[in-house]
């Protein structure tokens, strides 16, 4: 007898384990999602009277909605303000659909995020000021939507940022000093927006970068003397601007390794490597996300 009853026991913990589900709110903030987007109309629909594990897109970790992957899933309509519930999020994908409306504010709650991918959407308005705040963020893609505004300069206080692509938006005012803080950016894409103002003398020490994209914007005064200090430099592509000199492109150790254009030859001692559009992969920002099965 007592057997049985232990048995029986560990069943009914073990059934109580599998139906374990995410707190009410972040299944919530999940729902708020789907409606917002329009989730009847998504390619991948969610049948809400599952458990969310089950989700298309969405992982769950010890209890916690941990990602959400809906890249080209027929999204449209606004980002829920509830997004910024799901406390325990590391990559949030919601690139290639036809999200519109602003970025909600609580976005930047997201303490854990480390991927956050928004590109290919008709996403409006401007980046929160506060956008500082993700500083767990390592990858930050957003190209190829309306976003006006500048950049904020709180955006240096993401330390970990290794990707960063703004590109064909309608970004303006100057690229903020603290860029140069971010110590572990690899990529950097500002490619077709409005920017202008001279490049901060502080970005040269990026000592990690490897693309640099600020082609099609309005940029002036002179490159930075300091660019001669990103040794890791592959990618530099700086094109139809408004730069009054280029000639401190001479302190490039490398440039004949760079892809660099708009300039005046006549002024440099040195020949750059002809442009070869197909060995870029930010000047033309409208890629598919690399990794994802169609």
């Amino acid at each position: 007898m007592k057997n049985l009853l232990l048995l029986f026991i560990v069943l009914f913990s073990s059934s109580q384990v599998l139906k374990a589900e995410v707190p009410e709110s972040e299944k919530q903030a999940l729902i708020d999602l789907f409606n917002s987007t329009n989730g009847s109309d998504w390619t991948n629909k969610w049948n809400l009277d599952t458990d969310v594990s089950k989700w298309y897109g969405v992982t769950v970790v010890n209890d916690h909605v941990t990602e959400i992957n809906l890249f080209r899933n027929n999204l449209s309509g606004v980002i829920s303000s509830k997004i910024g519930e799901l406390k325990n999020l590391r990559s949030l994908n919601l690139a290639f659909n036809s999200l519109t409306g602003e970025l909600p504010l609580e976005l930047v709650n997201l303490s854990k995020l480390r991927i956050l991918k928004l590109e290919m959407n008709r996403i409006k308005g401007e980046l929160p000021e506060s956008i500082g705040k993700l500083k767990s963020l390592e990858e930050f893609t957003a190209f190829n939507n309306f976003l006006t505004g500048t950049i904020p300069s709180s955006i240096g206080n993401i330390k970990n940022l290794k990707v960063l692509n703004l590109s064909s938006n309608s970004l303006n005012g100057s690229i903020p000093k603290s860029m140069g803080s971010l110590s572990s950016l690899e990529s950097l894409g500002l490619f077709e927006n409005t920017l202008e103002g001279q490049i901060p003398s502080e970005m040269g020490r990026l000592s990690k970068l490897k693309e640099l994209v600020l082609a099609n914007n309005s940029l002036g005064g002179e490159v930075p003397a300091e660019f001669g200090q990103l040794a890791s430099l592959e990618v530099f592509q700086i094109q139809n601007n408004k730069f009054k000199s280029v000639k401190n492109l001479e302190y490039m150790k490398s440039a004949n390794d760079y892809l660099v254009f708009d300039y005046d030859k006549e002024e440099l001692n040195i020949d750059f490597k002809d442009p070869n559009f197909s060995e870029t992969r930010m000047a033309d920002t409208k890629f598919e996300d690399e990794g994802i099965d169609e």
